[in-house]
């Protein structure tokens, strides 16, 4: 009772909190934009690596790769991590990977190999694979059961923040001097154009400088605060859970096997699966289509348009958010899918710059997919003893993000259009409106079976 009074929520045996403690939820909110900013300082890196290293379309979507690679290879560790110890400390974790692959940046920009840079970029999606892991699962378990999925909205509201961070510190930082690499490379000599690479790899080390001291200080406060468990107990000696009786801990074979034969679960994984690698790839190769449509845009410029898509995934959350309130879920996501296939159509069809336009509105509908198909995916879990297993293996869905920006390049590559290369992700998404309205008529069909939270 002494340990209650000192803290302002109750744990409750299925994991969640009476309550949400405000001060520690808007630390936890804090971190989510640390990702966003990460992921879209690849579109730049994309951009840039491309010219510097001399690479084809299918060689830069590596970065994506190495991206997401570092996602789906420690979403279960960190899980693991989870089990044993508490969302803290895997957090924690979460940001020394995310602060040692910042810092990799450094030798990365004098030893001059693309492979380093990866290398530094795997490092980095490491921390973020337990920073996700934790954190959307974490968010989920923060209070009050049926506000789950609102509270996962709220918190990846700031994610769209991150992004735009990062590419504008990459647009002034790693773009500030102007025009495009390519075209200045094209008149210098092979010793000229060398130093000039050489130069412009420098350049990539800014933004990441002002991340990690962003990182250091949110390490320290979170490192001092106190934070709740949010874990699901199991009975004590008298046949009722509390705060004193010991957790329930399923081996990781016992949650694959309970995972794996849950059909509507692992529906949601392979959702989110082609969600991940449909939005990577629209926002990856968004600048080079502006770029490939307008060749007279500078670099600098076409990442601005990047800006916009972030900002319109911005308020396509907030819209989602307060439509989520008033209708179902499964509805609202239908709709919202079903807008975004039509964007990605015109955005690889019309052979002009309103190409660009539908892609950057496209970035709208994105608003509410991640959070929504990750909470509505986990309400499929039952026996909540296996949640933190089952964040895993959505993180490791992430996997997506790795292997359809691989596809459309090499679409690219073999089509000599990058326009007509975006129908990969417009596949994509009229793969996810179906998702959602099969849901939504199961959800019809079985009232008495379905929760939304």
């Amino acid at each position: 009772m002494d340990k209650e009074r000192k803290q302002s929520w109750i744990q409750l045996p299925d994991g969640y909190l009476n309550r949400t403690p405000i001060f520690q939820f808007v630390i936890l909110c804090l971190i989510f934009p640390l990702w966003g900013a990460a992921a879209s300082l690849n579109d730049i890196l994309i951009t840039q690596f491309k010219t510097v290293f001399t690479l084809n379309d299918t060689a830069t979507a590596f970065v994506q790769s190495a991206f997401y690679g570092g996602y789906f290879l420690m979403a279960i560790p960190a899980s693991i991590l989870i089990k044993k110890t508490s969302y803290k400390l895997s957090i924690l974790v979460g940001l020394l990977f995310y602060i040692i692959g910042c810092g990799m940046f450094f030798p990365a920009s004098h030893v001059a190999t693309y492979s380093m840079f990866l290398a530094a970029i795997f490092a980095i999606a490491i921390g973020l694979s337990f920073l996700e892991t934790s954190c959307d699962t974490y968010a989920t378990m923060f209070g009050p059961k049926a506000q789950a999925n609102m509270r996962l909205n709220i918190a990846n509201v700031l994610i769209p923040l991150g992004d735009i961070t990062g590419i504008i510190l990459g647009k002034y930082l790693i773009f500030g001097e102007g025009g495009n690499i390519a075209d200045k490379v094209k008149g210098m000599t092979a010793a000229e154009a060398e130093a000039f690479n050489e130069h412009m790899l420098q350049l990539t080390l800014r933004p990441y400088k002002y991340i990690l001291i962003i990182l250091i200080i949110i390490f320290i406060v979170l490192a001092l605060t106190k934070m709740p468990r949010a874990k699901a107990l199991a009975a004590g000696a008298n046949g009722e859970a509390g705060a004193e009786a010991q957790e329930d801990q399923p081996s990781i074979r016992e949650s694959f096997h309970y995972l794996s034969h849950n059909k509507r679960y692992m529906k949601g994984v392979l959702c989110q699966f082609i969600y991940a690698g449909m939005q990577t790839t629209v926002w990856s190769f968004t600048i080079r289509l502006a770029l490939r449509i307008d060749s007279h845009i500078s670099d600098a410029d076409a990442s601005t348009f990047m800006i916009y898509s972030y900002v319109a995934w911005f308020f396509g959350k907030l819209v989602a958010n307060w439509f989520l309130k008033r209708y179902s879920i499964t509805k609202v996501l239908t709709w919202f899918s079903l807008l975004g296939t039509v964007s990605l159509v015109i955005t690889f069809t019309v052979p002009n710059m309103t190409a660009v336009v539908a892609a950057i509105a496209t970035s709208f509908f994105f608003g509410p997919e991640w959070p929504t198909i990750y909470a509505h995916t986990l309400d499929q879990i039952h026996e909540k003893k296996h949640t933190a297993m089952g964040g895993a293996f959505i993180v490791m869905s992430l996997i997506g993000g790795a292997i359809v920006p691989t596809i459309q390049g090499r679409v690219s590559d073999l089509s000599g259009s990058m326009q007509l290369s975006f129908i990969v992700p417009a596949i994509c998404f009229a793969l996810i409106t179906l998702y959602f309205w099969t849901e939504h008529r199961y959800e019809l069909a079985h009232p008495d079976e379905v929760e939304e939270h």
